[in-house]
């Protein structure tokens, strides 16, 4: 059951489900506050202790209003694109040819048919974004399901307006985001492991956290350094 309270200027959104403890997010980019908490948790308790954590979490609020964020992309020329965490500035070629884009030394090199809009240069990076995030995934998918036991039947890797990845439990169906990546490499996987988890169990409960633990201790270094990166105009949620 999904509800909300409010503190003062704050609106927190209240989650109960099948777990022990409460669980308290704030979340990038716009700081949105999370509360998960056991079914029979009354609102006076989950108020009190949201209360009891107000000064932590404006602290977090304030960090992430003052985190790098990426401006709206143009797709112009020297403007700045990522790849795999890195920058590169981009170089924009017209040619009477196929589009087509490549990396040399620190640029992204994006070749397009004379007077190509910014609509259609942003169509082309992100296919080949999608490509790049295809080919990085594929020795993952080779390596995490003899780990965990369990297979991916379709992987999907699509444009997403708030998430980083979703999955189908019942089917056995990943969907990475093309952004990824832009993204550090190991946040690729720390993503599809986090996905693939979701076929073991549904829900962000406690079983969720234990089996990510043993799988991958160390992603929530990971998942804090995908929020840390230079975040989206986009809204994202993760």
């Amino acid at each position: 059951m999904n509800t909300h309270l409010t503190l003062g200027d704050i609106d927190v959104e209240v989650v109960l489900k099948d777990i022990k403890n409460i669980h308290l997010s704030v979340n990038p980019p716009t700081g949105k506050v999370r509360i998960s908490a056991p079914n029979r948790t009354s609102m006076d308790a989950i108020r009190l202790f949201a209360i009891s954590k107000l000064g932590w979490i404006k602290q977090q609020q304030q960090k992430l209003e003052a985190q790098t964020r990426e401006a709206p992309r143009e797709y112009v020329e020297r403007e700045s694109h990522y790849l795999w965490g890195k920058r590169y500035l981009l170089s924009v070629q017209e040619a009477n040819r196929a589009p087509s884009v490549e990396v040399r030394h620190r640029k992204i090199l994006l070749s397009v048919r004379p007077g190509t809009g910014a609509t259609r240069r942003q169509e082309v990076l992100d296919e080949w974004y999608r490509r790049q995030v295809r080919a990085a995934v594929v020795p993952l998918l080779e390596k995490w399901p003899t780990i965990m036991g369990v297979r991916v039947e379709k992987l999907f890797i699509q444009k997403m307006k708030t998430k980083w990845g979703s999955c189908t439990p019942e089917r056995q169906y990943v969907r990475l985001n093309t952004d990824l990546a832009k993204k550090p490499v190991e946040c690729l996987e720390y993503v599809l492991v986090h996905e693939m988890t979701h076929i073991l169990e549904r829900h962000h409960n406690q079983r969720f956290v234990e089996i990510m633990n043993g799988f991958f201790p160390n992603w929530r270094l990971l998942r804090q350094k995908l929020n840390e990166s230079p975040l989206s105009h986009v809204e994202w949620e993760y």
